[in-house]
């Protein structure tokens, strides 16, 4: 039995993450708004803090969904579906409300070092119940049922999430951060 994903696998997850991570919402605003308040490496910092606080859903996701693959075929056929439903769901409720209430708590932000900005950053991910359901939904979309044991394909999957999503938020806190010292 095969242990790690496949390439197919892998470079779909690693797409769709990407265009997930890239589309505007709390986290990329706060990292705009942050870097261009306070520079690169607080604004770095607190992507990466954001990017590491999704091993906690991976964890609850693999836990979850590598059960129902185990117990139920057909509970876990729902539960793809309910995610893909809850994705679009996702989708067009980001495009009816942008939040542009992120950049107010830049001003509370504009104290704090660089490690309480990277707590700040896994805190408001590891504990954001939207995040939570959406792993749920998004992680187990990719599972291969004749890979690997589900749990460790979804661990596999969550920590390319964190990889691309760290390099995402830090490209993004880079830049924010270069505008925002000119």
């Amino acid at each position: 039995m095969e242990m790690l994903l496949t390439l197919n696998q892998l470079a779909g997850f690693l797409l769709a993450s990407m265009l997930i991570t890239l589309a505007p919402g709390p986290d990329n605003l706060l990292v705009l708004c942050l870097g261009m308040a306070r520079g690169r490496k607080p604004d770095i910092a607190f992507g990466l803090g954001c990017a590491v606080g999704c091993l906690n859903h991976s964890l609850l996701a693999a836990l979850g969904g590598s059960t129902l693959i185990a117990t139920s075929p057909v509970a876990f056929q729902a539960l793809k579906l309910a995610g893909g439903l809850y994705l679009m769901w996702l989708g067009i409720q980001a495009v009816c409300q942008m939040q542009d209430a992120a950049c107010q708590s830049v001003t509370q932000a504009s104290r704090e070092s660089e490690r309480q900005l990277f707590v700040r950053g896994l805190l408001a991910n590891a504990i954001n119940p939207k995040v939570v359901l959406f792993f749920l939904a998004f992680l187990p979309q990719f599972v291969d049922k004749s890979g690997a044991p589900g749990g460790w394909q979804i661990m596999q999957l969550g920590m390319v999430f964190t990889v691309q999503a760290a390099l995402i938020f830090s490209a993004i806190g880079w830049f924010a951060g270069t505008i925002g010292e000119r």
